[in-house]
C-alpha cells in the first residue's frame, strides 16, 4: 500500500474507491458508513461521498429501512463479463476462420452495450478496398448493424424500443434504416427467419448477415456475422450461400457457451 501511496502514476481517489468496494466481503456483506470508513482506512465524510457516488453508479445499494449498504449485482458483472468475453473469443476464433473465404471476406462477433455494438472478435481477409476499418473494440450504433438487429430480435419489443430510442439514430449510408416503426418491423422479420440481413446499411458496398448467440433461456449473449463486398455477389446469392452457415455457427457457439457456463450480460 505504501508503494501505491507514493507513486506519481496512481490516482489516489480511485484507489480509495476500490478500498471502499473491497470493504464488503462474504463475512460482512452489509456495512454501515462508519464500518466502511474503518475498513477502507478513510474518514466518515470520505466514506459518505464514495458510498453515495457508488450508489448513483449502481455498484452499491442501500438496504431498505436500515443504515446499511451492500454491493449490487452490477459489481459481479464486471468480473463475469470479463470472463465470458474471454471464453467467447477463444471459442469463436476457429468458427470465424471457417466462415472467411472467397465470398465472405470478414467474420465477426459483436456484443450489445447500451445502444452500441462492440466487436469482441473479428477475422478479416479483405474489405480494405471498401475502406472498412472495423477492429476488435470498434463500436457502431445498434440500429445500423446486422449484428445489432440479430441481438435485438431476441429481446421483448419494449426493450427493443428502449434501446433504439436511447440515442439519435443517424443514417450511416443512404440505406440505413432509422424509422422506429420500420426498425421494429424489421426485427420481427429477423426473429422469424433466424438471421439479420444488411444491404449496405453500415458501409456502402457491403452485405452482412448475422445470427444471434443465445443462452439456454433464449436470451441473446452476442451475435455472429459474415460480410462480403457487393461487387462480388448479389444480395440474394449472398443470402442463400451465407445464411445457413451463419445460423449453424451461431447455434454451435450458443451450445458451446452454455456448456462452459459463459454468460454475457446484454445490459
Amino acid at each position: 500500500m505504501a508503494d501505491t501511496a507514493n507513486s506519481k502514476n496512481t490516482i489516489q481517489s480511485l484507489a480509495k474507491g476500490f478500498r471502499v468496494l473491497e470493504s464488503f466481503s462474504a463475512q460482512e456483506p452489509q456495512l454501515t458508513m462508519a464500518q466502511v470508513a474503518r475498513a477502507a482506512g478513510v474518514d466518515n465524510a470520505t466514506a459518505f461521498r464514495f458510498l453515495n457516488t457508488l450508489v448513483e453508479l449502481g455498484y452499491v445499494q442501500r438496504v431498505p429501512n436500515t443504515r446499511l449498504f451492500e454491493l449490487s449485482t452490477k459489481v459481479l458483472n464486471l468480473g463475469f463479463n470479463a470472463i465470458a468475453h474471454a471464453d467467447l473469443r477463444t471459442l469463436a476464433r476457429p468458427v470465424l476462420r471457417k466462415l472467411v473465404g472467397q465470398t465472405n471476406e470478414a467474420a465477426s462477433i459483436g456484443v450489445l452495450e447500451n445502444a452500441e455494438i462492440i466487436y469482441a472478435e473479428r477475422i478479416q481477409a479483405g474489405l480494405t478496398r471498401l475502406g472498412v476499418d472495423i477492429r476488435i473494440g470498434s463500436r457502431v450504433p445498434v440500429h445500423s448493424t446486422a449484428i445489432g438487429h440479430a441481438i435485438l430480435s431476441s429481446l421483448p419489443e419494449s426493450e427493443q424500443r428502449a434501446i433504439l430510442d436511447a440515442r439519435p439514430r443517424q443514417k450511416l449510408t443512404e440505406k440505413t434504416l432509422v424509422d422506429i416503426d420500420a426498425l421494429l418491423a424489421r426485427l420481427q422479420q429477423v426473429q422469424q427467419r433466424g438471421y439479420a440481413l444488411s444491404d449496405q446499411e453500415t458501409v456502402s458496398g457491403l452485405y452482412v448477415i448475422a445470427a444471434p448467440i443465445l443462452d439456454a433461456d433464449g436470451i441473446p449473449l452476442a451475435a455472429l456475422s459474415v460480410a462480403a463486398p457487393a461487387l462480388n455477389t448479389t444480395l440474394p446469392q449472398f443470402e442463400q450461400l451465407a445464411a445457413p452457415s451463419v445460423m449453424e455457427a451461431a447455434q454451435s457457439l450458443s451450445h458451446a457457451l452454455q456448456a462452459t457456463g459463459g454468460v454475457i450480460s446484454p445490459r
